[in-house]
């Protein structure tokens, strides 16, 4: 396994990670889940990620009994959970200082952890001020419930005015972001979010490196009855099984097919070659993987071989396929 800081800290990740958003709690019961994770910490796995929101808490549950259950020493894993969608209550969601707060302690209470590494704003909160969502955090800090705050799908505007309040207010401000990223979704990492990155030293946890699934090319044919798009109950599940039959969907699964070809070239799967692509950024700090059993796992883990394999070569012909590169260079002369 590679360990990377995560941003300018001198907190070490590992490269991959391991979430359980729909999964656990959801798609696998509490015995698979703890396979899963013990799985991935004897492969060097030290990161695994929640959130209050996934299967309404029972995720942060499972995952929970799997650390006591393991004994593992707490100094060897970095545990993150993220608030914003707590519960049905009118002060049960969002970033007000009450939800933070009480957001924070009953995700503890479920992981039967006294603190988390990570702590994410897991969305924006435009209706709360930007300084209460800013101070809230650092409360939580200085309380020892957590020991970095980041955000979840935050806007560079947003993360840099966060900033701007922490500074003028001599605080900590958020230190990771946790973004979408895949081939398919690109913008954000890596081009909206250079700044930052430069200028703040941010680190990032990036999700859906296989597109929902899109990647592992089990979606070319026919949507299979145990992946996670065949959850007919799930709102999110089911726009992504929309997206997949719609003009851009066929365009993309097009594009897989060919990343096939790559892939046997290189020797590897289309998800390890999809998850190794990922890890060729510099300016991601871990990869967030899911799992639903622990060979997927071990297949995962495979990829951070396969990223040292992927040329400049290998990566054009990658990119000749996607063909969705963000621009990043601008002239803003007249001709």
């Amino acid at each position: 396994m590679e360990y990377r800081y995560l941003g300018n800290s001198g907190l070490m990740v590992s490269c991959l990670s391991l979430g359980g958003w729909v999964t656990y709690g959801g798609q696998v019961g509490p015995e698979v889940a703890q396979q899963c994770m013990k799985t991935a910490f004897d492969l060097g796995i030290n990161f695994f990620d929640t959130a209050e929101v996934y299967s309404g808490g029972q995720c942060e549950i499972d995952m929970g009994v799997a650390i006591r259950k393991f004994g593992w020493k707490r100094s060897d894993l970095v545990i993150s959970t993220k608030i914003f969608w707590g519960g049905k209550g009118p002060n049960d969601r969002g970033l007000s200082r009450k939800h933070i707060v009480e957001g924070t302690d009953a995700s503890l209470k479920r992981l039967q952890l006294d603190y988390v590494d990570l702590l994410y704003a897991h969305r924006p909160d435009p209706d709360t001020p930007m300084e209460e969502i800013v101070r809230a955090f650092n409360h939580v800090i200085n309380q020892g419930k957590a020991f970095y705050w980041g955000t979840s799908e935050w806007s560079a505007q947003q993360i840099t005015e966060a900033h701007a309040v922490a500074s003028r207010l001599n605080l900590i401000g958020p230190l990771m972001e946790q973004p979408q990223y895949n081939m398919f979704h690109r913008d954000r990492v890596e081009k909206e979010y250079l700044p930052l990155y430069k200028n703040f030293g941010m680190g990032t946890t990036t999700w859906s490196p296989l597109a929902s699934g899109l990647l592992t090319g089990k979606y070319n044919d026919t949507i299979p009855s145990d992946s996670r798009l065949a959850i007919t109950e799930n709102p999110v599940m089911k726009r992504l099984r929309d997206g997949l039959e719609s003009e851009d969907g066929r365009v993309k699964i097009a594009k897989v097919i060919k990343l096939g070809d790559i892939a046997e070239k290189v020797g590897c799967t289309r998800s390890q070659l999809a998850l190794a692509w990922c890890l060729r950024n510099k300016n991601v700090s871990s990869v967030i993987t899911g799992a639903s059993k622990p060979s997927q796992v071990e297949e995962n883990v495979k990829a951070v071989q396969i990223a040292k394999q992927l040329t400049d070569e290998v990566l054009e012909s990658i990119e000749q396929i996607l063909s969705n590169k963000p621009a990043l260079d601008y002239n803003f002369r007249s001709s």
